[in-house]
């Protein structure tokens, strides 16, 4: 990983794909990824992790089958939460947006079950930054 601070503005202009998410350091086992996103991802379920997000910019919802039932959260711009392990879940950016995830390292995008993987839905443990 760069020992020297990593602008996050520049590293999100350093590529385009959407749900494509970068690694841009890693701490302890966990990689920080940031990552564009505009539309729909994927049902999915990380089961034995919780999975954090942060907005840089945009908006993002993300859709949680909870055993109470379906919901919907709303973060805006500078807004974090973290899905809890085992909780089916499903983001969503119908303006598009730029976030930042914590996630174990190796952890894939897609969870340990998912629906069908869409073509704009790349599904992988994260890219290393400038590629």
């Amino acid at each position: 990983m760069n020992s020297e601070p990593i602008p996050l503005g520049k590293a999100l202009a350093s590529f385009d794909a959407l749900w494509s998410p970068r690694i841009v350091t890693r701490v302890n086992d966990y990689d920080v990824r940031v990552a564009k996103v505009a539309g729909e991802h994927v049902w999915h379920v990380h089961e034995d992790t919780d999975e954090f997000f942060l907005v840089l910019d945009g908006e993002l919802r993300i859709s949680l089958r909870e055993p109470e039932g379906e919901r919907t959260v709303l973060l805006p711009k500078g807004a974090v939460f973290t899905v809890p392990q085992g909780t089916e879940h499903r983001p969503y950016a119908p303006s598009g947006a730029a976030i930042l995830m914590f996630e174990p390292t190796g952890t894939p995008t897609v969870g340990d079950r998912h629906e069908e993987i869409p073509d704009h839905v790349d599904a992988t443990t994260g890219h290393a930054l400038g590629t």
